[in-house]
């Protein structure tokens, strides 16, 4: 049994938590420790996420599995991007699971939850950027009709960054 919410500033914490361990699950071996390390503290603090939640403009959900918080997901509707025609499409900026939830299709049920308000919003689709090594990720994606559509040097530091795909979903 699984559950979605908003998330909100009470919510903070958790999202702390969640996003520094999905990080690291997912990204971990993508660059020295001490550039991973420095990443999860810059963008997962408690301040840094208090103020993206506090963005109007950014829309967290929470999901758990048999009450038990699973993951997260981030989207920013009316996102436009130089390489996507459309200007009503939504970014997925985030969809975190953690690894213990693998298998149970909580990604998939948050994605869906995600696809289905970017839809109710009129948006013309759904795109993002996702690490060209998190093949788990690309195949997800790619299952759910994401098609790349570029490539992106994502900044961990000043001095690191990894490569990326951008993929695109239209509807």
């Amino acid at each position: 049994m699984y559950s979605i919410k908003i998330a909100t500033e009470e919510d903070v914490q958790l999202l702390t938590q969640i996003g520094r361990q999905t990080f690291i699950e997912s990204h971990g071996n993508s660059a020295p420790a001490s550039v991973i390390d420095c990443y999860i503290k810059k963008n997962y603090s408690f301040e840094a996420l208090s103020n993206e939640i506090n963005n109007s403009n950014n829309i967290y959900h929470i999901i758990s599995h048999n009450d038990k918080p699973a993951g997260f997901s981030k989207i920013i509707l009316n996102t436009p991007h130089a390489n996507i025609p459309q200007q009503e499409v939504t970014k997925l900026e985030r969809l975190y699971i953690l690894s213990e939830f693998y298998g149970l299709k909580i990604g998939e049920e948050l994605f869906n939850f995600n696809l289905k308000l970017s839809k109710s919003h009129n948006q013309n689709g759904m795109w993002l950027f996702v690490w060209v090594e998190n093949k788990r990720a690309i195949k997800f994606y790619t299952k759910k009709g994401f098609k790349i559509i570029g490539s992106y040097d994502f900044k961990l530091t000043d001095d690191h960054a990894n490569p990326n795909h951008q993929m695109l979903l239209t509807y």
